[in-house]
Protein backbone atom coordinates (compact mmCIF):
# COMPACT_ATOMS: atom_id res chain seq x y z
CA UNK A 1 0.00 0.00 0.00
CA UNK A 2 0.95 3.45 -0.69
CA UNK A 3 2.09 6.12 2.05
CA UNK A 4 -0.86 8.29 1.86
CA UNK A 5 -3.16 5.27 1.73
CA UNK A 6 -1.87 4.07 5.13
CA UNK A 7 -1.74 7.59 6.46
CA UNK A 8 -4.97 7.81 5.58
CA UNK A 9 -5.98 4.70 7.22
CA UNK A 10 -4.29 5.69 10.67
CA UNK A 11 -6.22 9.30 10.82
CA UNK A 12 -9.40 7.83 10.75
CA UNK A 13 -8.53 5.20 13.00
CA UNK A 14 -7.68 7.84 15.69
CA UNK A 15 -11.39 9.68 14.78
CA UNK A 16 -13.00 7.39 14.79
CA UNK A 17 -11.39 5.54 18.17
CA UNK A 18 -12.14 8.71 19.78
CA UNK A 19 -15.20 8.97 18.90
CA UNK A 20 -16.21 5.86 20.52
CA UNK A 21 -14.32 5.23 23.35
CA UNK A 22 -15.62 9.35 24.14
CA UNK A 23 -19.20 7.79 24.14
CA UNK A 24 -18.43 5.23 26.37
CA UNK A 25 -20.71 5.80 29.64
CA UNK A 26 -18.64 5.71 33.06
CA UNK A 27 -19.94 2.34 34.35
CA UNK A 28 -18.75 0.65 30.85
CA UNK A 29 -15.07 1.91 31.55
CA UNK A 30 -14.19 -1.08 33.58
CA UNK A 31 -15.07 -4.09 31.50
CA UNK A 32 -13.85 -2.21 28.47
CA UNK A 33 -10.62 -1.58 29.83
CA UNK A 34 -10.55 -5.48 30.92
CA UNK A 35 -10.83 -6.65 27.48
CA UNK A 36 -7.96 -4.19 26.53
CA UNK A 37 -5.11 -5.57 29.24
CA UNK A 38 -6.08 -8.73 27.62
CA UNK A 39 -5.02 -7.55 24.64
CA UNK A 40 -2.55 -6.16 25.51
CA UNK A 41 -1.29 -9.10 27.62
CA UNK A 42 -1.60 -10.98 24.10
CA UNK A 43 0.37 -8.12 22.46
CA UNK A 44 2.96 -8.32 25.33
CA UNK A 45 3.12 -12.01 24.08
CA UNK A 46 3.95 -11.90 20.81
CA UNK A 47 6.88 -9.02 21.05
CA UNK A 48 8.48 -11.83 23.47
CA UNK A 49 7.94 -14.44 20.93
CA UNK A 50 9.29 -12.05 18.12
CA UNK A 51 12.22 -10.85 20.21
CA UNK A 52 13.05 -14.31 20.84
CA UNK A 53 13.31 -15.70 16.89
CA UNK A 54 15.02 -12.32 16.23
CA UNK A 55 17.93 -13.18 14.21
CA UNK A 56 19.29 -9.52 13.37
CA UNK A 57 20.28 -6.75 15.93
CA UNK A 58 17.92 -4.06 14.49
CA UNK A 59 15.10 -6.61 14.60
CA UNK A 60 16.00 -7.41 18.18
CA UNK A 61 16.09 -3.45 19.26
CA UNK A 62 13.17 -3.06 18.17
CA UNK A 63 11.68 -6.55 19.06
CA UNK A 64 12.84 -5.07 22.89
CA UNK A 65 11.39 -1.97 22.24
CA UNK A 66 8.37 -2.99 21.98
CA UNK A 67 8.16 -5.32 25.31
CA UNK A 68 9.23 -2.72 26.87
CA UNK A 69 6.46 -0.57 25.59
CA UNK A 70 3.81 -3.80 26.03
CA UNK A 71 5.07 -3.81 29.63
CA UNK A 72 4.09 -0.40 30.23
CA UNK A 73 0.96 -0.32 28.68
CA UNK A 74 -0.14 -3.57 30.65
CA UNK A 75 0.92 -2.54 33.89
CA UNK A 76 -1.14 1.19 32.90
CA UNK A 77 -4.23 -0.48 32.21
CA UNK A 78 -3.92 -2.75 35.07
CA UNK A 79 -3.21 0.85 37.63
CA UNK A 80 -6.36 2.06 35.87
CA UNK A 81 -8.86 0.05 36.26
CA UNK A 82 -7.99 -1.07 39.93
CA UNK A 83 -8.23 2.78 40.39
CA UNK A 84 -11.60 2.52 38.54
CA UNK A 85 -12.88 -0.52 40.52
CA UNK A 86 -12.10 1.47 43.68
CA UNK A 87 -14.32 4.74 42.65
CA UNK A 88 -17.31 2.29 42.21
CA UNK A 89 -16.81 0.64 45.78
CA UNK A 90 -18.30 1.63 48.83
CA UNK A 91 -17.20 4.61 50.64
CA UNK A 92 -15.45 4.14 54.28
CA UNK A 93 -16.08 6.10 57.58
CA UNK A 94 -14.52 9.03 57.85
CA UNK A 95 -13.37 7.92 61.47
CA UNK A 96 -12.27 4.47 60.16
CA UNK A 97 -8.69 2.69 60.37
CA UNK A 98 -7.16 -0.62 59.86
CA UNK A 99 -7.06 -0.99 63.43
CA UNK A 100 -10.96 -0.63 63.78
CA UNK A 101 -11.62 -2.85 60.71
CA UNK A 102 -9.77 -5.67 62.46
CA UNK A 103 -12.06 -5.04 65.95
CA UNK A 104 -15.15 -5.32 64.04
CA UNK A 105 -14.01 -8.43 62.45
CA UNK A 106 -13.59 -10.29 65.12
Amino acid sequence: MEAITLLTFFVLSVFVGFEVVSKVSSTLHTPLMSGANAIHGIILVGAVIVAGQAESIPVLVVALIAVLLATVNLVGGFVVTDRMLEMFGGRKPAGATASTTKEESK
